[in-house]
């Protein structure tokens, strides 16, 4: 069983011919409203790969928040956990450039109020795969993954946005999913070693004893670990929209474990789930399904070992 926690909002979309400099004003030609918010997003792409995935969080009183769910309920995801609060749902600006690239920026709004004790206890256990970001506060994230530990449940963590992890959470933590800058980031928060991404994945990797697997955009991924140095491939794709792609690859990563594949197995459905997402606008608009992801799985080259 996967339980999501993390945060739910409204994506305001507006393709634009360039992102925005400082200052600059970008014309588009319209806007479009979808369900987001990075929580959210994992937890919807979790499902459409075949998992049955539990979604904890916050959400506000206004007409927005039915957008925020839409998705999710329409893929069978439990929605019972969820809190409404005296807040605004969370809502993300999102510019997206001819090229796919983007620009986005969110007002956290209800998922400020998200709290480690909306967690039922009973959804804690060695058969819970617990999977969190950082869009939500992240000192409750650091209690619920105490909780968590303490109870045999194993969690994923995916440093997004990127901020400091304390040692003795970075100890906790199964797999930690990260984007190059991320993993730089992280790597300079512990004192370590960041002149490359990969580098800095693998100082985290010894530094907390866990799997980091840094996500490499159109090289695909790697994995690092005291046991694994893995790398993967990407689909050859012309990118429409990049918004969703590491969500994607997380929810994708997190269905194949559940679902008992190996690191090698998991991170082959993970990269394939993240390229398919780039061919659609939006964030869980572009969230493919298991059969899409099997479907393309064969033109994916196999894991290869890194020295």
């Amino acid at each position: 069983m996967i339980v999501v926690f993390g945060s739910l909002n409204v994506d305001v979309m507006i393709a634009v011919d360039h992102l925005p400099l400082p200052g600059e004003t970008v014309l588009g030609p319209g806007y479009e409203l979808t369900a987001g918010g990075k929580g959210a997003n994992q937890a919807l792409a979790a499902a459409r790969a075949g998992a049955a995935v539990t979604m904890i969080g916050c959400i506000g009183t206004d007409p927005l928040a039915e957008t925020a769910l839409m998705d999710l309920r329409e893929a069978g995801a439990d929605l019972g956990h969820l809190t409404t609060v005296a807040e605004p749902t969370g809502l993300a600006a999102i510019c997206v450039d001819k090229g796919g690239e983007n620009h986005v920026v969110v007002a956290s709004g209800a998922n400020r109020r998200t709290k480690a004790a909306q967690f039922p206890e009973a959804l804690l256990g060695p058969g819970t795969l617990l999977v969190l970001q950082m869009e939500v506060p992240h000192g409750e994230n650091w209690a619920l993954i105490r909780r968590a530990k303490a109870k045999g449940a194993r969690i994923l963590l995916n440093a997004a946005p990127a901020a400091p992890i304390p040692h003795d959470i970075l100890s906790l933590i199964d797999w930690l999913i990260v984007n190059e800058n991320e993993a730089r980031q992280i790597a300079a928060g512990l004192d370590l070693q960041t002149e490359d991404a990969r580098t800095a994945a693998r100082e985290i990797a010894r530094a907390g004893e866990t799997i980091v697997i840094v996500t490499l955009g159109a090289a695909g991924a790697a994995a690092f670990s005291s046991q694994h140095c893995l790398s993967v491939g990407a689909l050859k794709i012309k990118p429409v929209d990049t918004v969703g792609a590491g969500d994607s690859f997380v929810g994708g990563f997190a269905a194949a474990t559940d679902r008992g594949q190996d690191l090698a197995g998991a991170l082959r459905y993970a990269s394939v789930g993240g390229a398919l997402a780039c061919l659609k606008p939006g964030a869980q608009p572009s969230l493919p399904t298991l059969v899409a992801i099997e479907a393309c799985l064969a033109d994916l080259p196999e894991v290869r070992s890194l020295a």
